[in-house]
């Protein structure tokens, strides 16, 4: 399974990503281990997830995420917050 992600980093912005390993990738964000973008702002916590039967689709879908302005992002976060809940490290 593939899976688009949204961190919300510690100073409140939103970091957008894909993988196919969201445990590690989350911790390997918050280990300094991820983008350089989310270096500088630890710690990051997984609030939004999808799933994706292939690498392509989880890679649009990021393009597509990271051209939503932030209050689109904010209602992307907020519809899915029961089934994030579940899946946060």
């Amino acid at each position: 399974m593939n899976y688009t992600y949204i961190l919300e980093c510690s100073d409140g912005t939103y970091y957008t990503g894909w993988t196919n390993q969201i445990e590690k990738r989350v911790k390997d964000h918050n280990a300094g281990k991820g983008a350089k973008y989310t270096k500088s702002r630890l710690p990051v916590k997984l609030v939004y997830l999808e799933e994706s039967a292939t690498k392509e689709e989880a890679m649009r879908r990021e393009y597509a995420i990271k051209q939503l302005s932030r209050q689109e992002k904010e209602e992307l976060i907020k519809k899915a917050e029961p089934e994030n809940r579940s899946r946060e490290d």
